[in-house]
């Protein structure tokens, strides 16, 4: 078995967090010993470009338990768990391509490593697998059943591909889930993300100023953590839509230009890139801190911060750089400006990714079931698996609904009754 992960004795410390996420993950465990059983997947070959985490790991071994033959690699070169990594190749016979803090060329090379698998399905955390796919290795992409695609980020660029003509082959935009977003994007983000910070600063959120750059399902959820801690929100938008809830919801917005100069704390949760440029740099305060949660550290202008500093000091503190700029003003960039609450912290909890991956599982099950039936284009998760997930999270959490009476489907189904 070829891998390639930073130190095989780590394994021990891994199986326990991978066991310890998993008593947090019902749902996914449900889904396996069915799957186990059935071995919808039996003999495919899935590629899965995802955070090597405890989390993700559970979603491995119950691709494996379907029968698939799974390769990993990661999604971010912060984001890797070692521990994770060796357990995943030593306890669970699955090869992993991650390391840790691994530079831009090797982050490629095992992105190429899980292609040389030959997947016919792949999982993707930001699109980049399948951007090789219709890039480098366009040749390998004809035996692509499905994709699966986790971020928003990576939805956005798959979603450009397709309305350019280029998309290869069917997607799933798991990120579009309802499971996905209502939960692991803002309860996830939110708290995962005021981890990070907190584990890399040390900081004091309650009134401090913090500046939450983008107010989609990430967005809000980090603004609301934070403002439950206790902080001074702030919101820049560029939609209006968005801006407007933002503002209902109880926090000020304006431009970033103008909140450069008031915040303490900057996040970037936006999908987008340069959202944090050299005129924000200029007017920020003494000892700003500038960190990002979305997917790409682009979000921030890292290059044009590093022009406009005279000294930089790598690492004052564990995942802090001190950047001095020529006016003696000093920024703190946390974490290569790499997802913070990955690279600081553990992400997120385990119980929140046991509906985003249970989603994922299910929905490989159902490309292979309709192989052949996808037309070539981004697609939404069935309404289906979306219903299953929820019935069975709520009986994870020993939560029962009400149902409908005869009389009331009646009702909503006919347009016979008025007033």
């Amino acid at each position: 078995m070829k891998y390639d992960v930073a130190d095989l004795s780590l394994a021990n410390e891994g199986k326990k967090r991978i066991l310890w996420a998993d008593n947090d993950m019902s749902v996914l465990a449900t889904i396996r010993r069915r799957f186990a059983e059935s071995k919808p997947l039996k003999g495919k070959n899935v590629s899965a470009c995802l955070h090597i985490t405890a989390e993700t790991a559970n979603l491995a071994r119950t691709l494996k338990a379907a029968g698939a033959n799974v390769v990993l690699c990661a999604s971010n070169p912060l984001s890797t768990q070692d521990d994770v990594a060796a357990s995943l190749v030593k306890d669970y016979q699955i090869p992993v391509f991650a390391v840790c803090g691994e530079n831009r060329s090797t982050y490629y090379k095992h992105i190429n490593a899980a292609i040389d698998h030959q997947p016919v399905i792949t999982f993707d955390d930001g699109a980049d697998l399948v951007n090789e796919l219709h890039t480098h290795r366009k040749k390998e992409a004809h035996r692509i059943i499905a994709s699966m695609e986790e971020t928003t980020t990576g939805v956005l660029r798959l979603r450009a591909l397709a309305n350019a003509g280029r998309l290869k082959f069917p997607v799933i935009a798991v990120n579009d889930a309802a499971t996905k977003h209502l939960f692991d994007n803002r309860y996830g983000t939110g708290q995962s993300t005021v981890d990070g910070i907190m584990r890399a600063t040390g900081h004091l959120l309650a009134g401090k100023k913090v500046v939450v750059a983008g107010y989609g399902w990430c967005g809000r959820g980090f603004a609301m953590r934070a403002r439950g801690m206790g902080a001074i929100v702030t919101v820049t938008e560029v939609d209006a839509i968005r801006a407007l809830e933002a503002a209902m919801d109880g926090f000020e917005v304006m431009p970033m230009a103008q909140a450069a100069r008031m915040g303490e704390m900057f996040v970037t949760l936006t999908g987008n890139k340069n959202v944090i440029r050299a005129e924000h740099f200029r007017v920020m305060k003494d000892r700003a801190v500038v960190a990002n949660s979305g997917h790409f550290n682009v979000e921030i202008d890292i290059p044009a911060l590093r022009k406009l500093s005279k000294k930089v000091t790598r690492r004052i503190r564990n995942h802090v750089d001190e950047y001095v700029l020529k006016n003696n003003k000093r920024i703190y960039l946390l974490a290569e400006g790499r997802l913070i609450n990955l690279a600081a912290a553990e992400g997120h909890p385990a119980s929140v990714m046991d509906m985003s991956f249970s989603t994922q599982a299910l929905e490989a099950e159902y490309v292979v079931k309709n192989q052949g039936k996808l037309a070539v284009a981004v697609h939404d998760v069935p309404a289906e698996i979306e219903r299953q997930v929820s019935r069975l999270k709520l009986k994870s959490m020993s939560i029962e609904i009400d149902k409908l009476t005869a009389e009331q489907v009646g009702y909503l189904t006919t347009s016979g009754e008025g007033t």
